[in-house]
């Protein structure tokens, strides 16, 4: 299963005084399987899973000094620990956050040794660390598959080749459009946990994929268990299935429960976007940049990390959706702002958190609002994603006006094209948006 963070990892392993690498993301997006994967080009590779192998923490007890660190797990796990031979890597981090307060002694002792750290609730171990040293450790975000990667996982890697050559001058050939649009019908179904295309690839079983994804969600809300300190299990579970509820919506906090405080709900909200599950889409004012000093208020949307993991939250009806025309096909526009949302995020610089807006004028009798507003070069662009291959344009078309900007971005099933004011991005092309030389910018 090849993915796009890969290479992001090979570019680390060369980099000049390069940090250890702290890999982010929420829970079985294939954090692990790549890190072994990079491990493969080392000539040793070492690996610590915290959860497996608990007696390993002693070895972090106390320890100001990476040396005998790594004596230790050399002889603890048969493997040597070499500087430059050998990946070191730390999984499961939560279970000994002590882990962490280390890694700058790896870094200022150690700095030729390859350290990777991952862990399915590192966020909030590194919480727990008061000061893990400045400049002296690097992120890299890590997200379900997207389409492209998908498409590739299942053996249609020939489709993406027709998908990144095509542009607004020379749209895909239609029986490719077609298959690409159905491929999309499988990926918006299926989604991009590793678990659930590997069942796809393997056995094409609609019903085995849905089990997955429900077994996936159980494990999801089993770790809502280790919250309970901070918000109550049950709130989290309310929470994380009224986000699929509310998609394409503002969030509002009275839709999870009208009988709880708006502060329990937005902080079992923010506990759900620092373990990776949710993001949120901020509305912004989009009168310059960076969008985030635009910020309008607190109002914001909220969508969940994968299109699979929310069509079981939202209760598919799955022989309706594969007979579903492509207007049904996604829901309305929720499936397709959803998509689009999760290909925004997973397109952003791999070193640190997605920021993701949205553009919404509240008058009386005059409401109008664009699903996303993004920076592209030095520009602001709105994007009006579409359910099917129709639609007005009329609150982009506003916003253009209003901002003195000559086009805009549409999302939808359609093909590859141009109107007067907007170039049109298939949602199956979507990882694209941020490609300034399909959008004729300089670079």
């Amino acid at each position: 299963m090849k993915r796009k963070i890969e290479q992001e990892f090979k570019d680390w392993v060369s980099e000049n005084g390069r940090n250890p690498l702290l890999v982010r993301g929420a829970r079985q997006v294939g954090k692990t399987f790549s890190v072994r994967s990079l491990g493969k080009s080392f000539r040793y590779f070492a690996e610590v899973n915290f959860e497996e192998k608990p007696d390993a923490r002693v070895f972090f007890k106390d320890a100001l000094s990476a040396r005998p660190i790594c004596e230790k797990l050399s002889v603890f796990l048969g493997v040597p620990v070499i500087p430059g031979e050998t990946l070191l890597f730390f999984d499961e981090v939560q279970s000994c956050p002590e882990v962490l307060a280390s890694l700058r002694y790896f870094h200022e002792q150690m700095p030729g040794l390859h350290v990777v750290v991952a862990g399915s609730l590192l966020e909030f171990a590194l919480q727990k660390i008061p000061s893990l040293g400045v400049g002296r450790l690097t992120s890299r975000f890590m997200y379900p598959l997207t389409f492209p990667e998908f498409i590739e996982a299942v053996g249609e890697s020939v489709l993406v080749s027709v998908m990144d050559e095509a542009d607004y001058s020379k749209p895909v050939e239609m029986p490719f459009h077609r298959k690409l649009v159905d491929c999309l019908r499988t990926y918006m179904l299926v989604g991009g946990m590793p678990a659930a295309v590997n069942t796809y690839n393997d056995s094409h079983d609609f019903h085995r994929v849905m089990n997955v994804l429900d077994d996936l969600i159980l494990t999801l809300q089993d770790d809502f268990a280790k919250y309970r300190r901070r918000i109550p299990v049950e709130r989290l579970n309310e929470t994380f299935r009224s986000v699929a509820a509310q998609t394409g919506g503002k969030f509002v906090c009275s839709s999870v429960d009208r009988e709880a405080k708006s502060t329990a709900v937005l902080n079992a909200l923010d506990l759900l976007v620092k373990a990776g599950l949710v993001h949120l889409v901020f509305q912004s004012k989009a009168t310059g940049l960076p969008l985030g000093a635009n910020m309008g208020g607190r109002k914001f949307k909220a969508i969940l990390f994968d299109p699979g993991i929310h069509q079981r939250l939202a209760g598919l009806d799955m022989a309706g959706y594969m007979t579903a025309d492509d207007l049904s096909l996604v829901n309305k526009g929720s499936m397709a702002e959803l998509v689009t949302g999760l290909h925004l995020a997973a397109c952003q610089s791999a070193h640190r958190r997605p920021e993701l807006y949205y553009w919404h004028r509240e008058e009386h009798g005059a409401d109008a609002e664009v699903d996303y507003v993004i920076q592209r070069g030095n520009g602001i662009v709105p994007v009006e994603v579409k359910a099917g291959v129709r639609g007005g344009m009329q609150s982009m078309r506003l916003f253009l006006k209003e901002r003195g900007i000559s086009r805009g971005l549409r999302v939808s099933l359609e093909n590859f094209g141009r109107l007067s004011d907007a170039d049109i991005l298939p949602l199956y092309a979507v990882h694209r948006i941020y490609e300034q030389n399909l959008h004729g910018i300089r670079v």
